[in-house]
C-alpha cells in the first residue's frame, strides 16, 4: 500500500494506472458540518497497485487523478458510485468514463436490491471486511495503520468483484443493461444543485398556489445560503420553518418572530432581510411561473386486479432472469402500465422492456396468461392476436 502526499508521487502513480485495464476507486469524506463534502482520502487499486491519496496533504494538486478519471482507456470501477462522482464533478469537473458500478451490476446479476459491498465481498471473494474503523473521523491526521487498511479494503476486494461480475455480464449478454444505467450516473444533470430546484427535495405536500410560490423561493434562498456559507441546509433553516413561512406568508421581518419553527432571534440576524426578499419574490411570482405539482394519478375503476397480475408477472420474470425487481419496476410503474397503452416509465424502455415490458403489454392484450404448474407460476400463450 502506497500513501501519496506529494504531487510527484501522485503523477507517477496515475501514469502507471493509465496503462491498467481498470482501476477500482473509493473515497472517504466528511460532511457533518458542511454543505460540500470534504474529501479526506481517495483509494485506488489497479491489478498490481494499491494506493491511498491524501487530498488534505499540503499543496497537493489532484489534477492527475481527475485526468485518470477521464481517461477513456481505463475502466473506473466503484461500488455505489453516486456520492463519489458528485465530489469529483463539483471539485474537479470530472465524471469517470468509462464507468462500472458493481452495485448496479450485482442487481442485474441477481444479488438482490441495493446489495451491500460486504455482501459481495463475502459471496464473491470469500473474504470479510473489518467494520471496526467505519466511524473514523477521516479528516484527522495521522490515521492509524488499521484505519488505512480498512479504507484500502474498499478497493482491493473490488478488483475480484469487478472481474467476476463483468464475466457474468458477458456470459449472460447483459453488459448493455449495465451500460444504460451508467449513462444516468454519467449525466452532469444528476449532480446539478440548482437553488431554483431545491423545493423538489422537500418531502411534504403543499397545496396552496401562492404558498407554493413562496416555498420555491425560500427553499432557493436556503440552498444559496448553504452553498455560499458551506453549511448543512438544516443549520441555515429546518424544513418545518420553510413550510411554516410558506403557510403563514409573513409580511415583514418582525412577523418572523411569531413563527414557531423559525429560530428565536432570527429576525435580528444578517439573513433575515434576504429571507423576506425571497418571500416577496414568491408573493409576486407570475401565476404561469408557479410550478404545477401533480398528485398521484387516480387509477381507473377496476384496475386493481390487473396491477396485481403485473406484480406476479414482474416477480416471475425477475426470478426467471435472476434480476432484482427494484431495478426493473416499482408499484407506481405497474399502475401506469395498467392504466395506459404506452406508459412513460423505465420498464417500457431499453433492456427493461425486453425483460418485462413487452410481456406486460401482451398480458394486457390477453395474448399471455398466468397459470400455476405445481408450485411454480407459468406463462401461457393464449393464441390471441
Amino acid at each position: 500500500m502506497e500513501i501519496i502526499t506529494t504531487n510527484e508521487a501522485l503523477k507517477a502513480a496515475c501514469d502507471r494506472l493509465s496503462d491498467a485495464g481498470f482501476v477500482t476507486v473509493d473515497t472517504e469524506f466528511m460532511r457533518d458540518s458542511t454543505f460540500w463534502p470534504v474529501l479526506c482520502l481517495i483509494q485506488l487499486a489497479g491489478p498490481r497497485d494499491e494506493i491511498i491519496i491524501d487530498p488534505l496533504a499540503p499543496d497537493i494538486d489532484l489534477a492527475p487523478f481527475y485526468a485518470l478519471m477521464k481517461n477513456r482507456k481505463v475502466v473506473k470501477v466503484f461500488h455505489a458510485a453516486r456520492q463519489d462522482i458528485e465530489i469529483f464533478y463539483h471539485e474537479g469537473d470530472a465524471i469517470p468514463d468509462p464507468l462500472f458500478d458493481t452495485q448496479v451490476a450485482a442487481m442485474v446479476c441477481g444479488f438482490g436490491d441495493s446489495v451491500g459491498y460486504e455482501t459481495l465481498v463475502r459471496k464473491l471473494t470469500g473474504g470479510s471486511v473489518d467494520k471496526s474503523s467505519r466511524f473514523t473521523d477521516w479528516s484527522r491526521r495521522p490515521l492509524s495503520e488499521k484505519q488505512l487498511q480498512y479504507a484500502m479494503a474498499d478497493v482491493t476486494y473490488l478488483r475480484t468483484i469487478y472481474e467476476v461480475l463483468a464475466k457474468r455480464l458477458t456470459q449472460t449478454k447483459r453488459s448493455h443493461w449495465v451500460a444504460e444505467e451508467m449513462a444516468v450516473l454519467q449525466d452532469p444533470e444528476t449532480y446539478a444543485m440548482r437553488p431554483e430546484n431545491a423545493w423538489k427535495r422537500l418531502k411534504m405536500r403543499f397545496r396552496g398556489r401562492r404558498g407554493l410560490a413562496v416555498l420555491v423561493e425560500v427553499a432557493a434562498w436556503r440552498e444559496r445560503q448553504a452553498q455560499e456559507r458551506d453549511m448543512p441546509r438544516s443549520r441555515i433553516m429546518k424544513d418545518d420553518a420553510l413550510y411554516e413561512i410558506a403557510t403563514q406568508l409573513p409580511k415583514s421581518v418582525s412577523d418572523l418572530d411569531a413563527l414557531r419553527a423559525v429560530p428565536k432571534g432570527f429576525s435580528n440576524s444578517r439573513s433575515a432581510a434576504s429571507l423576506m426578499e425571497a418571500v416577496e419574490r414568491g408573493l409576486g411570482m407570475n401565476e404561469e411561473d408557479i410550478p404545477v405539482v401533480e398528485g398521484p394519478e387516480p387509477l381507473p375503476a377496476g384496475i386493481g386486479p390487473l396491477v396485481e397480475l403485473l406484480k406476479v408477472l414482474l416477480k416471475q420474470k425477475c426470478e426467471e432472469h435472476d434480476v432484482a425487481q427494484k431495478l426493473v419496476a416499482n408499484v407506481s410503474d405497474l399502475e401506469l402500465i395498467a392504466a395506459h397503452t404506452e406508459a412513460d416509465v423505465p420498464a417500457m424502455k431499453g433492456w427493461r422492456r425486453e425483460l418485462f415490458g413487452e410481456d406486460a403489454l401482451r398480458l394486457k392484450r390477453g395474448e399471455l396468461a398466468i397459470g400455476a404448474k405445481g408450485k411454480r407460476i407459468v406463462l401461457i400463450e393464449t393464441g390471441k392476436k
